[in-house]
């Protein structure tokens, strides 16, 4: 991957800085693993799938945390779970991993499902009512409406 200078941006713009660090962090840790591999799909506007192919782990086996911001997938196998002796060939990657994923505000993990070897984790984007744009009335006649009653009411 290409390396990006940011400095000029960085210059000219007021409390970008943590998403400048994600971009550059993303792109220092996007060269490092690619275990296991994963798709990131968008559902619809507000809802996505992060897919990982973790075959061979069982659901006991892979752990996964949301915190504010992150959303961190971690598979550790059990030591002696595995008699690699009797193996001629190992071509399936059974390894202890950690992915890590930054997710925009507002955004929380819905639900989680392991099936045929994929780990599926379904996540929304759930903005606060307090934060979604509304329509102010001018020398206070009328009430406070959010956009989309606005526009219900214009139909």
């Amino acid at each position: 991957m290409r390396e990006f200078d940011l400095t000029p941006y960085r210059r000219s713009t007021v409390g970008f800085d943590r998403l400048f660090d994600l971009i550059e962090n993303g792109a220092r840790l996007q060269q490092a693993d690619n275990y296991p591999p994963f798709n990131i799909e968008r559902l619809s506007e507000d809802r996505y799938r992060v897919t990982l192919a973790v075959a061979g782990f069982k659901a006991e086996e892979v752990d996964i945390t949301a915190q504010q911001n992150l959303l961190l997938i971690s598979g550790r196998k059990a030591e002696g779970d595995q008699d690699r002796a009797n193996f001629l060939h190992l071509g399936i990657a059974n390894r202890n991993f950690e992915r890590r994923f930054e997710l925009a505000d507002f955004v929380r993990v819905e639900d989680a499902r392991l099936a045929d070897g994929l780990l599926s984790v379904d996540l929304v984007r759930e903005i606060p009512d307090a934060m979604k744009p509304r329509k102010i009335a001018i020398n206070g006649k009328g009430a406070v409406i959010g956009i989309e009653d606005a526009d219900k009411n214009a139909a």
